[in-house]
């Protein structure tokens, strides 16, 4: 656990704000020394000087925080408090230094364009070199530096145009892979409702078949049943048990008209 959550949340979370400032300060010098074009070095330094800029924000109300606590704390815990903010402001001292070191190096750059920001102690000296230059040098220079600039924003609208172009053809890609993902989940869809079905309709098929086997070995039961008679009777045709079926019975005896007188 953080020592600092232990005295005051504030005071940990202003902590945790500067240290990753610094962090990101260091990250930026380094990326700084990568940088060739004066203009972004321009641009990543006055990023750098911004960031710098809020740490003293941070430390000033980081020590206001240690004052308003002072009196709970004990003297140790005020004394480490103390050597903590000392540190936060040594360290961004350092990157100050840095900050114009890098500024003075920038600066000594910029001194080698006729005109610019930061090129005013230079002017003596671009007056010299303009006035020993003839008129058609100037303009031969002249028209040399805006064909380097036209040249440069044709880079950069060419940049440009491929970045669009590599966009159009992802938004493409992409549209055709969700309609191809979207026909994919229909399909699924279809199939998962026909499967529905099917297991349904084997379902019926199966309650069918269980009462047609039913139904048949019932018939077969009964069929069983009047064969079983059939034959008992025909063995036994004195059994008064068993009903005589039609059909079955013996010929009844024929009586003659002769005999009745």
């Amino acid at each position: 656990m953080d020592p600092l959550s232990a005295i005051s949340v504030d005071l940990a979370e202003i902590d945790g704000q500067i240290s990753d400032i610094f962090r990101a300060l260091s990250n930026g010098f380094q990326k700084l020394e990568k940088i060739k074009d004066s203009s972004r070095q321009s641009r990543q330094l006055e990023e750098l000087t911004e960031k710098m800029r809020e740490c003293k924000r941070l430390i000033k109300e980081f020590d206001r925080e240690v004052k308003e606590e002072e009196s709970k704390n004990t003297a140790d815990t005020n004394r480490m408090l103390g050597e903590k903010k000392q540190s936060m402001i040594k360290e961004l001292n350092s990157y100050v230094a840095l900050k114009k070191q890098y500024a003075s190096k920038l600066d000594n750059n910029r001194a080698e364009l006729f005109e610019g920001p930061g090129n005013e102690g230079h002017g003596e000296e671009n007056a010299m070199m303009a006035s020993s230059m003839t008129n058609q040098q100037l303009m031969d220079t002249g028209n040399r530096m805006m064909d380097e600039t036209d040249q440069a924003i044709e880079r950069s609208k060419k940049v440009v145009e491929d970045t669009v172009n590599v966009g159009a053809d992802t938004a493409a890609a992409l549209k055709a892979q969700t309609e191809q993902m979207s026909r994919i989940v229909n399909e699924l869809d279809s199939i998962h409702f026909s499967i529905k079905k099917a297991s349904k309709l084997v379902k019926e098929i199966g309650r069918q078949v269980a009462t047609d086997r039913c139904i048949m070995a019932l018939l077969f039961i009964i069929v069983l049943g009047v064969i079983a008679v059939i034959i008992v009777k025909l063995v036994n045709p004195d059994n008064k048990d068993i009903r005589d079926i039609p059909g079955l019975g013996p010929p009844a005896a024929r009586r003659l008209l002769w005999d009745t007188k």
